[in-house]
């Protein structure tokens, strides 16, 4: 079907217009997945909602800008992706999915969470980047399960004392907001191995060598007059001023480019570790 007929039918209230385009769902998928992402979807049909044996659930690029409460009866949903909706508010129901490890949000307009999302114990990585949040929402701090937060592209200015919390965090992806220091709360959590701030306005980065557990950090496209320094074994991504013939901290120019390669390799591969094949 045409995207000019997904379109058409997406607008119109019909519940059978919605069976029409999402298709027969009478039985539990095989492999307890259900894939109604790029379909125009301007509400989740209740219909999806009765497995309750379904472990992942992607709702991705659709016109979704609420879910049913029906969405809570699925229990061991594990990979919610919401990524390239219309969310302005996070859906109640997915606060007491409890089984909740992954969940995608990137590419909305959320502009704050609910304290009701620290119900979530299970979360380990969670997406909230190309949003609308103008400050960090300190109800993530309370996610102490958390591994990987993705949350770059928003306007925040600063991170939240608490956010030192986060124990277990492995990687933090903070690119394009508006950052003028780097965060001293990072500084204190050991277990970082990938920090990313590119495209700030950084003007001076700390000494980092005594972040034992770091592998990567990116931070180009800050107006910084200094790299980072870091251990032995660190690979450091970006320019400083006074860089000269803008060559890449680090490695030279040639190297320079391969560095900034991996970083996106790797940006890419932890997405796609979790977002599994679904064909």
């Amino acid at each position: 079907m045409g995207n000019a007929m997904r379109g058409v039918i997406a607008f119109i209230p019909s519940e059978r217009c919605q069976h029409y385009l999402v298709g027969d769902l009478k039985e539990m998928p095989l492999d307890r997945t259900l894939d109604l992402s790029s379909h125009q979807l301007r509400r989740l049909p209740v219909t999806a909602c009765v497995f309750d044996e379904l472990v992942k659930l992607y709702l991705s690029d659709n016109n979704l800008s609420s879910l049913p409460n029906e969405l809570q009866g699925l229990r061991k949903l594990q990979l919610l992706a919401l990524d390239f909706n219309c969310f302005e508010e996070l859906p109640a129901a997915i606060c007491r999915l409890h089984q909740l490890s992954i969940l995608y949000l990137g590419n909305n307009r959320l502009h704050r969470l609910p304290r009701e999302l620290k119900e979530l114990k299970e979360l380990n990585t969670l997406w909230l980047e190309t949003n609308c949040f103008t400050d960090f929402p300190k109800v993530v701090c309370e996610l102490t399960n958390l591994k990987t937060l993705h949350f770059g592209y928003n306007q925040i200015r600063s991170l939240p004392k608490d956010l030192r919390r986060l124990q277990e965090l492995k990687s933090i992806w903070l690119p394009g907001n508006l950052l003028t220091e780097f965060p001293p709360e990072l500084l204190e959590m050991h277990s970082l191995a990938i920090i990313d701030v590119d495209r700030n306005k950084i003007r001076q980065f700390p000494n980092m060598s005594h972040m034992q557990g770091l592998k990567l950090v990116i931070y180009d496209h800050n107006p910084c007059v200094n790299a980072p320094m870091v251990g032995e074994g660190v690979r450091r991504v970006g320019r400083w001023a006074d860089s000269t013939n803008d060559r890449q901290e680090d490695d030279g120019s040639k190297e320079g480019r391969e560095d900034t390669t991996e970083m996106a390799e790797v940006h890419s591969e932890e997405k796609q570790n979790n977002l599994e094949a679904r064909e």
